[in-house]
């Protein structure tokens, strides 16, 4: 416990020192901790249970021991007095017999009281230190709650961040807004977004926020994912600490600015700019095409020269300015680089460069450049940080980078050019490779016929490479003539060790030590397999060896081999996996996998056991998503149980259920996929059930190649659509609805490779709309919490993954509840609003549009005032119902009787299109009131067609400057005023934009006083959900690209 509130303590500390802790964190910290007790106290409480059972069988045993006793007593009494006997010695011998045994009674007793004192005891001690657990839990618990509460309170309002949620598909879109509003409100009614849970997690889990610039007027990404307070970190920056709030600029002299051509002309250099602050001009505010733009060769230079070479010389030292991100404030600083002996010193100016440097970078062969999207800036990714750097000019960066390359070129021994492909690794791990003599212990993966070798897992520059094609594989008793190579790779391989010999062509020989003979047999294989010599070299299972030969004969259909024992199915059960499996955890998992296979296929598909079937496919595909090196013995399982069965068997319909589930979520590797797609062609029969099965795993396999595995287990509904119905009937076997704004729906086909992209082009032709990104439209998912949340779905996501997520997520947050009556609700509707796609519109495309507008109108995130909102409840009205029929006078009595239909379309009217702001604490008069002043604003709509209503409502709407923008909540600390204008930004001071760490970050630059020249740069964090923060990230990305109106931040 005391270990918690130090930890707390320090949180607090750190919460003054720096500003800005996660209490999230700090709360999940916690109820981990309470779990841990919680847990012990379980334990506690089963070894109390056995003890207390354990005591209470010797109690029992004594009884019955004392029971037999006095049985035996009773016996010899009834004998005694059977016999009349004399008193004798026989009878003193007998009740000598009869005393030992009483005393032993006594004695059985005494031990049992003694044991039920033990356990009283025990009983007592277990209550007192269950007693102690729930009081640290309630102590952190309350501490917990107070410092959430100290917390909360330090809080004073929230911001909502209304801004448009624009997509950057086309830079060349006009769009419907030009600025952005921030504003702060004390009391707002709008809805707060709930918590994230499980299936935000899933969904969002790879999400990547960028980050912009300002470069020459236009938004440059600079990176794709968010910043870290220690990217680009320096020693320089620790000077800026303390003004990281604002950092002033010197004032200019006689009006002219530093960096524009007057300065220039009059020789100030940008060097003495930054002498004087430590952040410099943005790189747009002055043109760097320009005559008087500072070139690299005029500025002053401590060394440049190159080595000489046969051919041509080649750069390894520099020097020049470059613009630096610092790492705290996000805005950009002009700094001296040297490039010399593989490292890189900045100073602030040529000057300084006899002082102490503000900061180093060191180059090594892990080192990456990555070119940013603008024509002048890179990124310089080292194994600690990473810097981000812009030049003055596409030239100058041309150079740089060229030089740095020279570099890395030079620090490499061996170039290793990684290879893009998207094919995942056939077999990986950590294996000792000895060359020349010299061992290490390196991360091994082999990606088709390429081996890769790592220093560290998560490396993504290999160390080196082997290309395995035509390399002669095979295994050696000892890779070298004594035991201490094998000590000095750490892992203790001696005799026990096993050895594997690659020869390359026109290479030396690589040796690979290997702990284990299942690791051996599994990298040899693999091997042997990618140097194309399995064949000749006998290796891998009797299964693997067959296919292999299969694959020499190119699949003759009349070959023997498919008919040999091995390859078809049998009775007997599976003594040992078919496929070669690096360790004896994944053997035995594969047996555990054929018994849940066996399960599914001789259990017949009922409707009791529908749920029993379905379990069993999801833990099973699971196992094979979670260890992919199971996933070739999943179909060689399946194969292998499907050929040469009894047809006409439920069974075998079953078995190809279950391959047909399996290969739209992942495919095997190597030659089993040659052998899949060879036996799925020997069975594919549109004539018989079975084939109908094979064509359709054909469609499958063709679409799980098009558009790439998938992430999770196939969903309880895509289960159920195949066990229900052949799914080779339909071109796309499974459907789902979606939702629009007006209540209505379309019914969607897809299969189990379906994108959303996909999946929305069908969607779009079927109900007469735009694709997505001319129309701004774009597919939701509601939360399987039942929050008023919604998730925006990105295209390349598969439909049937997001199903299967929010299913999982849905089992989750209510365990053994879960029964398959709720299922994920899509909802398609406008997310983005482009001005200049307005014209091409449709009218399904305007429908939908008046009815979001409407629902925002109706929460009271449209500003109407209550004579504008009875207008467009009478537009949505007519829209909705078409002409009214004059209702009768209302009257407060008719609430106890029935309503005519007009009046009760009225009130449906007023609950639909009408803001509940105006509609609370309504009295009956005046709602009586408000019922009749819509009946007339509607009866003047009478003869108006729909279409027509709908041009009207979005004419009117469109006049609001801040028209389809999207209210998001963020916080802000400090003291808020709700009643005037706290501070105005306009787009050309935006410095920088985009995600930092799980926030929104946005670096402006502003000039404090009119008259003179000061200038304050500011870094504003907004704290918000993460899906949330990608939003506003891609707006200031479009509206600065014609940056003309001011952003607010304005009360409300």
């Amino acid at each position: 416990m005391a270990d918690v509130l130090e930890s707390g303590g320090a949180g607090a500390g750190s919460v003054g020192g720096a500003g800005i802790v996660d209490w999230q964190k700090h709360c999940v910290a916690l109820e981990m901790q309470l779990l841990r007790f919680r847990l012990q106290a379980g334990k506690i409480r089963e070894l109390l249970a056995e003890k207390m059972q354990e005591l209470e069988q010797r109690v029992t045993e004594s009884d019955q021991r004392a029971e037999s006793a006095e049985k035996q007593v009773h016996v010899m009494e009834e004998k005694l007095k059977s016999a009349n006997i004399q008193p004798s010695e026989s009878e003193n011998s007998l009740y000598r017999r009869y005393q030992e045994l009483t005393n032993q009674v006594q004695e059985k007793d005494a031990v049992i009281k003694r044991l039920e004192m033990q356990l009283e005891k025990q009983i007592l001690v277990r209550a007192q230190e269950a007693k102690i657990i729930e009081e640290k839990a309630a102590k952190i618990k309350d501490w917990v709650t107070f410092k959430l509460r100290e917390v909360s309170s330090n809080t004073v309002c929230s911001i909502f961040v209304t801004i448009l949620d624009l997509h950057s598909y086309n830079d060349h879109l006009a769009f419907s807004l030009d600025h952005i509003h921030l504003m702060f409100s004390a009391g707002s009614s709008l809805p707060q977004y709930p918590s994230t849970g499980p299936f935000t997690h899933l969904i969002y889990k790879n999400i990547s926020v960028p980050v912009y610039t300002t470069l020459k007027g236009k938004a440059t990404q600079i990176s794709s994912v968010p910043l870290h307070d220690d990217d680009s970190g320096s020693e320089d920056d620790s000077g800026s600490l303390a003004s990281l709030r604002t950092s002033t600029l010197g004032p200019d002299r006689k009006g002219s600015t530093p960096g524009s051509p007057r300065a220039v002309k009059r020789g100030v250099s940008m060097s003495s700019i930054s002498s004087e602050s430590d952040y410099a001009i943005p790189p747009d505010a002055y043109s760097l095409d320009s005559d008087y733009s500072e070139p690299e060769h005029k500025v002053q230079r401590t060394s440049s020269y190159s080595c000489e070479s046969l051919r041509e010389p080649e750069m390894l030292e520099k020097s020049g300015y470059l613009l630096k991100m610092g790492s705290q404030v996000k805005a950009w600083k002009r700094r001296w680089f040297i490039l010399r002996n593989g490292e890189i010193l900045y100073y602030k100016s040529p000057s300084d460069v006899i002082r102490k440097p503000q900061g180093q970078m060191e180059l090594n062969s892990s080192c990456r450049i990555v070119r940013g999207e603008g024509a002048q800036t890179f990124q310089l990714i080292t194994e600690k940080k990473t810097f981000y750097l812009t030049a003055d000019s596409p030239n100058i960066l041309e150079e740089w980078i060229r030089v740095l390359q020279n570099i890395l070129k030079v620090q490499a021994s061996s170039p290793v050019p990684m290879e893009t492909t998207a094919a995942k690794p056939t077999v990986r791990g950590w294996l000792t490779k000895v060359k020349h003599g010299h061992s290490k212990l390196v991360w091994c993966s082999l990606v088709s016929k390429v081996f890769y070798y790592y220093r560290n897992q998560d490396d993504k520059l290999p160390l080196g490479q082997l290309r395995m094609r035509e390399a002669a594989v095979e295994e050696v008793d000892r890779s070298c003539d004594s035991d201490e190579d094998y000590e000095a790779s750490g892992r203790g391989f001696l005799s026990s060790h096993c050895t594997l010999v690659v020869h390359p062509r026109e290479q030396s020989p690589t040796y690979l030590l290997i702990g284990t003979k299942q690791e051996k047999d599994t990298w040899l294989y693999h091997l042997a397999v990618a140097a194309g010599s399995s064949a000749s070299f006998k290796v891998g299972t009797e299964y693997e060896q067959l296919v292999g030969n299969l694959l020499d004969l190119e699949g003759d259909p009349d070959s023997a081999l498919w008919r040999r024992e091995a390859l078809c199915f049998c009775k007997d059960g599976l003594r040992s996996p078919l496929t070669t499996l690096p360790s004896e955890a994944l053997q035995t998992e594969a047996l555990k996998l054929f018994k849940s296979c066996q399960l599914f296929i001789n259990v017949l598909v009922e409707s009791p056991s529908i749920d029993y079937h379905t379990s069993l496919a999801q833990n099973a595909l699971q196992v094979c998503l979670t260890h992919s090196e199971l996933q070739n013995e999943m179909y060689c399982q399946l194969i292998k149980q499907t050929n040469r069965r009894t047809p006409h068997n439920y069974s075998l319909t079953q078995c190809w259920q279950l391959l047909s589930v399996c290969v739209a979520l992942f495919l095997p590797q190597q030659h089993f996929l040659w052998y899949l797609r060879q036996y799925l062609q020997r069975h594919a029969d549109p004539r018989s059930e079975v084939g109908k099965y094979a064509v359709y795993c054909q469609r499958s396999v063709e679409r799980t190649l098009q558009n790439g595995e998938r992430e999770a287990k196939p969903s309880r509904m895509e289960i159920l659509s195949i066990l229900l119905r052949n799914p080779y009937h339909h071109s796309l076997p499974f459907s789902i609805p979606v939702h629009f704004m007006n209540n209505t729906y379309q019914v969607v086909g897809f299969d189990g490779s379906t994108t959303v992209d996909e999946f929305l082009s069908t969607l779009t032709q079927r109900v007469g709309m735009r694709k997505p990104h001319l129309s701004g439209f774009a597919l939701f998912t509601d939360d399987p919490s039942g929050k008023d949340l919604e998730h925006c779905l990105q295209p390349s996501v598969k439909i049937c993954d997001v199903i299967s997520k929010w299913e999982q997520a849905l089992k989750e947050l209510h365990p053994g509840k879960y029964e398959g009556t709720r299922i994920v609700r899509l909802t398609y509707k406008s997310r983005l609003c482009f001005r200049a796609q307005a014209k091409g519109e449709t009218d399904r495309e305007r429908l939908l549009l008046a009815y979001q507008v409407n629902d925002e109108v109706h929460q009271g995130h449209f500003p109407v005032n209550k004579e504008l909102a009875l207008e467009v409840a009478a537009l949505m009205a007519q829209v909705e119902n078409g002409d009214l029929d004059r209702p009768a006078p209302f009257s407060p009595s008719s609430s106890s009787c029935p309503q005519p239909k007009a009046q009760q379309i009225l009130v449906q009217a007023l609950e639909r299109f009408y803001p509940k702001r105006y509609k609370q604490d309504c009295t009956m008069d005046q709602f009586r009131d408000l019922s009749e002043r819509l009946a007339t604003k509607w009866s003047v709509l009478r003869g108006r067609s729909a279409s027509e209503c709908v041009r009207i409502y979005l004419t009117v709407a469109r006049k609001w400057p801040l028209f389809g923008a999207k209210l998001f909540s963020a916080k802000v600390s400090g003291d808020v005023c709700p009643n005037h204008l706290l501070v105005m930004y306009s787009y050309q001071s935006v410095i920088t934009f985009g995600g930092c760490r799980d926030d929104l970050m946005v670096v402006v630059s502003q000039t404090k006083e009119q008259g003179g020249g000061k200038k304050s740069v500011e870094k504003l964090v907004f704290a918000m959900a993460k899906p949330k923060v990608k939003l506003p990230s891609r707006l200031y990305f479009v509206s600065m690209a014609k940056p003309k109106s001011p952003l607010l931040l304005n009360p409300r």
